[in-house]
């Protein structure tokens, strides 16, 4: 596994996340001289924007995210986008945050699956930030903290060599190959098949510094071209005009990673019927996971670097909801299964000699042995990492 992928993971999820909030907001919002307290308005909307952004690209945030480190678990993630997502007056409930979070892995997921090379990735991510930069143009202050992460990125991965792009998707695919959720969008499309399997497309460009297939070169031993022969391919591809930009401005060329909920269209989420699938998900939750004190430790140093926003005086926060309607919203709570929801650990580490037992409670639902004869000092330095949260 690549030790450099948790950056463009982080960054792209956030993308989609942002793309899908931002199109809620628009539909959701009231005209500010209509609107009633309890009513979005395009002030709110801006001002969920601005907080959200503002914490996910925190300088502390981004310099533990860019440190080289293995992919944590789907939980593990989850719980940073959770508290990502609450980063101001906007609440979202448990099926809506479920909601959420399947919308953005699935799209990700498929912008990966899709990319003509891994290098590709890297584009797919500026595409994301040149979106981000967009949402917060008028905010100059934020916009130097993207514009700081844009060149980081282009310092850290512009040097990596095609081979370790490669390793960077595939890591990234061994995180996203049980995810089978069914998107309508997709679905509609036919981009995606009723099992929540993506279907990838024969035809279209072909990868940058490529030619299209069709012609087959014969050399002799000295490496000279002695014959030449043509086939038949059963797509029809074309020879991209020009690769895109890695640099802070300029034309990616490729379109993955832009917003595809600029039209607006209903964003339906699924859970596919496999079994499989299933069954793949809820082993994930019942096997023993070694690296889940690490997590945790990864967790309360990313948590730390989060600023969040409390809702100022008596100032109440604002409920997005993902669904049509609040009917739909409380169905999706009651029947999703218990093996696909996520739930936020709240932790509260003082003084107090109840801790260890808090701790070891917290630990049991990560599925972490008991620590071993020696090892309290180590629970003693991760209780003091927590105590930040």
């Amino acid at each position: 596994m690549s030790a450099r992928t948790l950056p463009l993971l982080f960054l792209n999820l956030g993308g989609e996340m942002l793309y899908i909030l931002d199109q809620r907001l628009r539909a959701q919002s009231i005209p500010g001289e209509k609107a009633r307290k309890d009513e979005w308005t395009d002030v709110d909307r801006k001002r969920v924007m601005n907080d959200i952004i503002s914490t996910m690209f925190n300088r502390k945030f981004m310099e533990e995210l860019f440190k080289p480190q293995d992919l944590y678990s789907k939980k593990a993630l989850r719980t940073v986008y959770d508290r990502l997502a609450h980063a101001s007056i906007m609440r979202l409930n448990q099926a809506s945050m479920d909601k959420l979070y399947d919308l953005m892995t699935m799209a990700f997921k498929y912008q990966v699956l899709l990319c003509p090379r891994p290098r590709d990735i890297l584009l797919v991510t500026f595409n994301h930030l040149d979106a981000i930069k967009d949402f917060i143009s008028d905010s100059p202050g934020i916009l130097n903290q993207v514009d700081e992460t844009f060149r980081r990125l282009i310092e850290t991965y512009s040097c990596l060599s095609d081979g370790e792009f490669q390793l960077i998707r595939q890591t990234l695919l061994i995180f996203f190959q049980d995810m089978h959720i069914r998107v309508s969008i997709f679905l509609k499309d036919k981009v995606q098949n009723s099992n929540g399997r993506f279907v990838l497309p024969i035809s279209g460009a072909v990868p940058w510094g490529t030619e299209v297939p069709g012609l087959i070169r014969i050399f002799n031993h000295k490496g000279v071209e002695v014959k030449r022969a043509e086939f038949t391919t059963a797509g029809n591809y074309v020879t991209p005009q020009r690769e895109g930009s890695f640099e802070l401005y300029g034309d990616r060329v490729l379109k993955l990673g832009t917003n595809m909920y600029s039209v607006t269209r209903p964003v339906e989420t699924h859970v596919s019927g496999s079994s499989k699938s299933l069954a793949s998900q809820a082993k994930e939750n019942i096997a023993p996971n070694p690296l889940a004190k690490e997590e945790l430790n990864f967790l309360a140093r990313l948590l730390g670097g989060l600023d969040i926003q409390k809702p100022a005086g008596g100032e109440s926060g604002f409920r997005l909801n993902l669904f049509t309607t609040d009917e739909e919203e409380e169905h999706a709570a009651k029947t999703r299964p218990e093996e696909l929801s996520y739930k936020v650990i709240n932790i509260e580490a003082t003084q107090e000699p109840g801790r260890r037992a808090e701790l070891s409670r917290i630990l049991g639902e990560l599925d972490v042995a008991e620590p071993r004869p020696g090892s309290a000092e180590k629970g003693e330095d991760l209780l003091a990492l927590m105590d930040g949260l």
